[in-house]
């Protein structure tokens, strides 16, 4: 049986930002892969965590999902803490990596290539107030022609250190002012079916 990950990131904020719509969408992603008879593990990161149960989650996973809000275009700052503590232990054990690819007695390796997790996949689900037509058109100040997975690089790219191989993450884009929710669960649904089938 295949095994997933999933990474609830969300960090409460009263009247701002409940975590509903990241709740609807790990239901989703909870009820599809429990369908297709995936086994699942789940690390709610504001419930506390253990380094070593984290770590093993990790080398367990096919594939990990991070359900995240996005607070000042970044995720919350409890997943950067779990990130550190989590891929230190991975890095201080020598069991999700062996330093950054590089020896000191051949520097010629690429940098980022001692990741053991090679046969792992990981995405994100993001939750946005930004809308969609702010990114991908250099006419926008802020966003100046970059796309929602620029913002997010930092992310996937702890994974790919290690290892991993990363899919197309899924955006739900201004979700304040003008959620679309069904739209959203719908297309996830779809989106998921894709990358189960992918597994298969």
């Amino acid at each position: 049986m295949k095994e997933l990950l999933i990474i609830h990131t969300h960090q409460k904020y009263e009247g701002i930002s409940e975590g509903k719509l990241n709740e609807t969408l790990s239901n989703v992603t909870k009820q599809l892969f429990e369908n297709a008879n995936w086994n699942m593990e789940q690390t709610f990161i504001s419930n506390g965590y253990n380094l070593k149960n984290e770590v093993e989650k990790h080398l367990k996973a096919d594939l990990v999902i991070i359900h995240t809000p996005i607070f000042w275009f970044n995720t919350p700052w409890i997943h950067k803490k779990y990130v550190d503590e989590v891929f230190m232990e991975g890095l201080v054990s020598n069991v999700m990596l062996d330093g950054d690819g590089r020896t000191r007695s051949d520097i010629s390796k690429q940098y980022g290539t001692g990741g053991f997790l090679r046969d792992k996949k990981v995405f994100v689900v993001a939750t946005w107030n930004a809308p969609e037509n702010c990114f991908d058109d250099v006419s926008q100040q802020l966003m100046k022609g970059k796309n929602a997975d620029d913002v997010l690089f930092n992310v996937i790219l702890n994974y790919r250190f290690c290892g991993f191989q990363d899919l197309p993450n899924y955006h739900c884009f201004d979700v304040i002012k003008n959620p679309k929710v069904k739209e959203y669960v719908d297309n996830y649904k779809e989106y998921l079916k894709s990358i189960i089938d992918n597994f298969r």
